[in-house]
């Protein structure tokens, strides 16, 4: 008598929750949603935040604030993240300094592939070889040979340890045979703010937000960083083409929640993005920065993660790069 009671009991709370399931689904969000970015406003992925930010705020009916958390190599803001509940109302903005934090710093207390659940990537964009215009660079192997002249002279700007602009640095470095010396800041903006400045020669970060200092002459670019030349840029040469065979460097970021969010909201979450990825609206705003949209689905987001810690694992080590 008891264990069929206990049954019907069990049967009724198994129901009760196949039929509210999919209807909190459907009321996710009902407040407002942060989106984490580990990284100083101001540059290109910040700024892809942003545009995101905007759409899934109008989709969900609900604001989606950004808040940049800068520094520790993205630790800090993945720390900040791993600290809240895995309910869906905290993103968090990948790109390559996350994805780069286990090469880094081995003895984390956190797992990026395993901690975090990927959504998809949101976009794709070239990193500009961009330089000071005192600099007597115009072409790739102008850079090549000055740095082989003077080894460990000419310096270069990035957003940080492991982030795409050192490690499209450090490649140069090793596939031309060169040392440009790395100077980190926190964030792109300030890496380019370096080289207007003269702090810094070189940088190899997305050309577009530095367009309006190249039409007026206070930033040169040399080239970018794509193995084929890029659609939104179609007259700037790459390095791979210029003299430096198998160079290679996307600029890429994505948006991810912790992993154990439940399956309906991380649905929902997803068809969002997906939505607004496919928008032509969204589109526009990242061509604005030379991104394209990038929407793919999370097994191929997550397929992506691990080929790119696969791909960058022998620079970190072969360049010695590590966190500050």
């Amino acid at each position: 008598m008891r264990s069929d009671i206990l049954k019907f009991t069990a049967g009724a709370v198994l129901g009760c929750c196949v039929l509210v399931q999919p209807a909190w689904s459907q009321n996710f969000p009902e407040r407002s949603l942060r989106l984490i970015v580990p990284l100083a406003p101001g540059g290109g992925n910040d700024a892809a935040a942003r545009v995101v930010a905007a759409g899934l705020s109008k989709r969900f009916g609900q604001q989606v604030v950004v808040d940049n958390r800068p520094g520790g190599g993205s630790v800090i803001a993945s720390q900040v993240v791993l600290g809240l509940p895995a309910d869906g109302y905290t993103l968090y903005l990948f790109s390559t300094n996350v994805s780069m934090a286990p090469l880094l710093q081995p003895k984390l207390p956190f797992d990026t592939l395993r901690d975090f659940a990927p959504l998809s990537r949101i976009g794709i964009s070239p990193g500009g070889l961009i330089v000071h215009p005192s600099l007597p660079v115009h072409k790739v192997m102008d850079l090549v040979a000055l740095a082989k002249a003077r080894p460990g002279e000419i310096t270069f700007g990035s957003s940080g340890p492991g982030g795409g602009s050192h490690l499209g640095g450090e490649l140069f470095n090793l596939l031309a045979k060169v040392k440009l010396l790395h100077i980190p800041y926190k964030g792109s903006a300030f890496a380019t703010t370096s080289v207007l400045s003269g702090e810094t020669q070189v940088a190899f970060n997305n050309p577009t937000s530095s367009l309006p200092h190249i039409k007026a002459g206070r930033l040169r670019l040399v080239a970018v960083t794509t193995a084929k030349r890029w659609p939104l840029l179609p007259g700037t040469p790459t390095i791979n083409e210029s003299g430096v065979s198998g160079y290679e460097h996307l600029i890429w970021n994505g948006l991810a929640v912790r992993s154990g969010t439940p399956k309906p909201v991380f649905d929902r979450i997803y068809a969002g993005l997906i939505e607004e990825l496919k928008s032509q609206q969204l589109a526009d705003l990242l061509a604005h920065d030379s991104s394209l949209p990038s929407p793919e689905t999370p097994q191929a987001f997550l397929r992506f993660l691990e080929d790119e810690q696969k791909k960058w694992r022998p620079v970190v080590k072969q360049a010695g790069i590590s966190a500050l």
